[in-house]
Parts: structure tokens; sequence; C-alpha cells
């Protein structure tokens, strides 16, 4: 344990945390020119827009998994998960296993088939063909916002590493990493994200293993780990997921359980994962139904191993970070670190020449991952719900590439302005969690009142969607201007951001899913035969009973939620 204390002290007393050596600088400039060649190596496979878009659709259910969780797995994921824990401890690996598995296996066995069998290219599209053209461009409208909104996260989490780490200007490590990933979205679209993120999954859990084995190793395993934890923040627990939620005060983010059930692992968690395009567009580029529905499956049972890389980094911090870290809103003040500085602290504080830059090239492949989904998600949905619908209706395909490509690079451009977003947020996955409540939890409740029932309307399908979004972002601006609403939106005034925006998603569903209903009971539904392959009862799923009992999706759907369960009762 001695090796490491020298240079845990020299990360605390240093302005910039180290200086990378022609080993660091020889691994992330071969990171770059591997990324940029395969970019364009693929470019020669993106002849038409369906090979730009969806990828060929061609992808085997391994490539589509691997992608799947790695375009989830960018640096908020890394960054903002990391930060969270030091704040709330380890309540958040809610995010990864009951905010995340349910839903996925949802996304597997019951909505990929709708999705495959009308061969739409984007949720907006889904919507168009269920409900109509006004739903259709609501969605993306609000995706494509949401889309910028998200992608200001992945630039302002590499500012803060390379500030934190290196010392290096803000404005050049945003500018040359945002250019990279928009030159290689631009030359292969989906195709070359999806082999870079497959490349990138790898990279980002050689590199960020390095802190967990190294921090367990500096504080003598798990009971070692917890022992200190405690010592630090005494009379707070910050290492149990259930046993700690039967109050709102007993708990650092002040959430009670119906909370983590209804808002994490309902509205958020299949808002998320069953209507995000951003992951969804992943699976939907497999070979066929079974090789989608089995690479979701592998996706759900990676995302089970994530807060290894994630979680266990932010719960060492609490352990060995010899002061405590404060809100973003203090950055920039002497001496202070902030909570999105926790993953990049205990990455310095671990890496030795060599080691650390296969650590930074780590974080720089989850930036990139995550800054590449967006930006070739919000190409789709521009493209395929923006631009044909309202723009040039008669575009061609040749027309529909080139606006791919290009407005590829637009929304790179357009979201390093919102990067500087996200100083307003205590972290960045409060930032994050907020607009995925504005955005995608009505989402969800659109798309599955559609799939699951032809009663409902057009119309419902609209004024529903609008309600949501309306509910979510008033809520959210009457505690901002009367704090003392919390006590109403969020049940509690212990309720931290967090908390606060859970229970918001629960009303922002429960308005979406009220809304709808009442305006279908007022409305006129579509006839039958425009809802075929639309809708449960009116679609012919394809079976997999004509598989071997263990090639089947439900099989594995079933072995993965049985490892959930162990996990959650484990760390109860």
């Amino acid at each position: 344990m001695s090796h490491l204390q020298p240079l845990g002290l020299l990360v605390f007393a240093n302005p910039h945390l180290m200086s990378l050596g022609i080993p660091d600088l020889a691994i992330i400039a071969i990171y770059f020119v591997l990324v940029l060649g395969l970019g364009l190596y693929l470019r020669r496979f993106a002849g038409t827009s369906e090979d730009f878009f969806m990828a060929g659709r061609q992808m085997t259910a391994w490539v589509a998994g691997l992608s799947f969780i790695s375009a989830n797995l960018g640096s908020l994921e890394m960054m903002g998960y990391a930060a969270a824990t030091y704040q709330y401890g380890v309540l958040v690996a809610h995010a990864y296993w009951i905010g995340a598995i349910p839903a996925i296996l949802f996304l597997a066995l019951v909505m990929l088939p709708f999705y495959y069998i009308c061969k739409t290219h984007s949720v907006p599209g889904y919507l168009r063909l269920r409900y109509n053209e006004s739903s259709r461009l609501l969605s993306a409208m609000s995706f494509v916002v949401m889309t910028v909104l998200m992608s200001g996260i992945n630039m302002y989490s590499m500012a803060v590493v390379m500030k934190v780490i290196l010392g290096w200007n803000i404005n050049f490590s945003i500018w040359v990493s945002s250019l990279t990933v928009g030159l290689y979205v631009m030359a292969g679209g989906l195709l070359s994200a999806i082999f870079n993120e497959v490349l990138q999954f790898f990279l980002i859990w050689l590199g960020c293993l390095i802190i967990p084995v190294a921090g367990l190793i500096e504080t003598g395993g798990w009971s070692g780990m917890l022992r200190r934890i405690q010592s630090n923040f005494p009379g707070q627990d910050f290492t149990h997921l259930w046993s700690v939620t039967g109050s709102f005060s007993s708990n650092a983010m002040g959430v009670h359980w119906t909370g983590i059930v209804f808002g994490w692992g309902l509205a958020i968690a299949f808002g998320y994962w069953t209507t995000d395009f951003l992951v969804v567009q992943r699976v939907l580029a497999a070979k066929d139904l079974r090789s989608a529905q089995m690479g979701t499956i592998i996706g759900a049972f990676l995302k089970m191993l994530v807060p290894a890389i994630v979680i266990l980094p932010g719960l060492l911090a609490l352990a060995v970070l010899p002061y405590h870290l404060q809100p973003e809103s203090q950055a920039g003040l002497p001496g202070v670190h902030t909570y999105n500085e926790a993953l990049p602290l205990m990455l310095a504080r671990y890496c030795g020449p060599g080691l650390l830059g296969l650590g930074v090239t780590a974080l720089v492949a989850g930036f990139m991952s995550g800054m590449a989904g967006n930006v070739s998600a919000f190409a789709t949905v521009w493209t395929y719900d923006v631009y044909k619908p309202l723009i040039r209706k008669r575009a061609t395909d040749k027309e529909c590439l080139a606006m791919g490509r290009w407005c590829s690079l637009l929304g790179i451009f357009i979201s390093i302005g919102t990067a500087y977003l996200v100083m307003n947020f205590s972290s960045i996955i409060i930032y994050a969690q907020a607009v995925f409540v504005f955005f995608i939890v009505p989402m969800f409740g659109t798309v599955i009142l559609g799939m699951m029932w032809k009663r409902i309307t057009p119309a419902a399908g609209f004024w529903g969607l609008l309600a949501g979004i309306l509910t979510s972002f008033l809520l959210w601006l009457w505690v901002k201007l009367d704090p003392s609403a919390l006590h109403l939106v969020a049940f509690s005034g212990d309720a931290k951001d967090m908390a606060e925006n859970l229970y918001r998603a629960v009303w922002s569903l429960l308005a979406n899913v009220v809304v709808t209903l009442v305006v279908s009971f007022f409305t006129k539904p579509k006839p039958d035969h425009e809802l075929e392959g639309l809708v449960y009862g009116l679609t012919k799923v394809p079976s997999a009973s004509g598989y071997p009992f263990f090639q089947r999706p439900v099989t594995w759907a079933a072995a993965v939620l049985g490892v959930l369960i162990l996990l959650n009762v484990f760390f109860w």
C-alpha cells in the first residue's frame, strides 16, 4: 500500500495533477489514428442512406449488443455516476440494476418486434405510423433538442478530465475530440459509430479497471473500503441499496423506495431504454429480429457489470480522498474540487506513466462513444423526421445521405454551445436526468399505450405527449422558483436533486397516460387495417419456438433477471 501514497500526495499538490510522458502520448495518438482510420475505411460501405443511418441492418447479435451498451457507456456514465456515487453512495447503482435491466429486457421481448417489423428508422418514425404526422414531428423536435442538450455533457466531461489531470486548455480539448467524432461519423455513419463503439467498449474496460483494482488494494479490500467510508462520513450510510429507503431522511439522496421503483425503475428506465433512439438504433441495425433481441439481452448482462468501473470508483473516492468534494457551482474556487472530478482525481491518484495514457484514452473513448451516439441519432432523426417531411418532401436517397453527413457536423457545433449549461447543475448526472425527464419519460407513455391498445387515437398520441413534456418542465420550473414546492413534487423537503427528478418523472408519466386515455375516449381511433404491424393483437409476432431452448431470447432474459435479483439481495 505504501507505494501508492507518494503518488496520492502528488495528486493534491500540483495545479495540474500529472503530465503525459512519451508512452502516454503514444497510446492516445494510436487511439485517435485507429478511430479516424476505421471511420474513413468504413465510408466505402455507406453508399446509401440505409447503410449510413442503419448500418445496412447487417450486425450480428454480439456486435449489436456491444454497441448497444457502449453507446450508453459514455463520459456521462463514467464521470456522472462516479460523481453521483460520491454524493449519494451505492444507491446510485439502482440506475444500473432496477433502473435499467427490467426495461432492457422489456425492450428485447416486447417492443423490438414492432420496431423491427415496421422497419422504422427511428422511434418518431414509429409514432408517425401508429398515430400521425403531428405526433412524429413533436417527438422528433423534442428528441433533437434533447440530443443537443445531452451531447454537451460529453464535451464538458472531457474538458474536466483535461483540466484535472493534465492542465490542458479546455477549449483545445473540446474542439480536438469533438471534431474527431464529427469526422468519423460523417464518413461512415452508424456503421462507423457502431464499430468504433465496440473498440471503445474494450478500451473503457481496460482503462477504467485500474481504479477499482488499485483502490481496493490500497483500502484493504471491500470491508476495508467500507470502514474508511464510515470513518470519513460518520452517521451516513453510503453502502446499502434498499434497507435505507424506508424513509426520506434515512439516506443521502432523500428518496423513498417508491421513488426508486416507480420513478427510476418504471418512468425513467422504460422511457430511456425503450424509446431513446440513441440506444434503440444500435439493435435495430441487427441482421434479423432474433439477433436484435439477443443483442439487447447481451447488453443487459454487460450493463449489470458496469458498476464495477463506475460506482466502485465513486465509493473509493469517499474512502480515500483527503477532503470533501463540492457541487459544480463551486467550481473555480481556490483549492476546490467538485463532484464531477471524482473519477479524474481517482485516475490521477493511481496511474503512473503508460497507465495514465491508458486511463485517459479510456475516458476519451467514453467521451467519443457518447458523442458519436448522440451525433448519429441526431442525424437520423433530423434527416428522416424533420428535414424530409418538413423541408424537402421529395428528397432523393442521395440528398438524404448528404444531409445526414452534414448535419452530423452541424450537431457537433451546436452541442459545443450547450456544454456550458452543465455548470448550472450540481453534477452532470443531475443535468442528464433532468433532460431525460423532460423529453424521454413522456415518450414512453405515448409509445407503450399505442403499442398495447388499438383504441388509443391519433389525437391522443399528440396531446398526451405534449402534456407529459409540459408537466415535467413546469414542475421543474416551479421548484426552481419556489423551493418549498419540493414538498409537493417529491413528497418531502429532504429530497435532493436526483430524488426530485425521480418523482417528477412519475408525475410526467402520469400526466401523459391520463391525457392520452381521456382524449382517446372523445376522439376517433384508426381502423384496424391501418394498425396491422403496429399494435399487439393486430400483429403477427415471429415466434422463437422453433429454436432450441437455450437459443431462445426469453431463456436468456430469465437468466439475466435471476442475476439481477441476486445482486439486489446481496447489496440490500
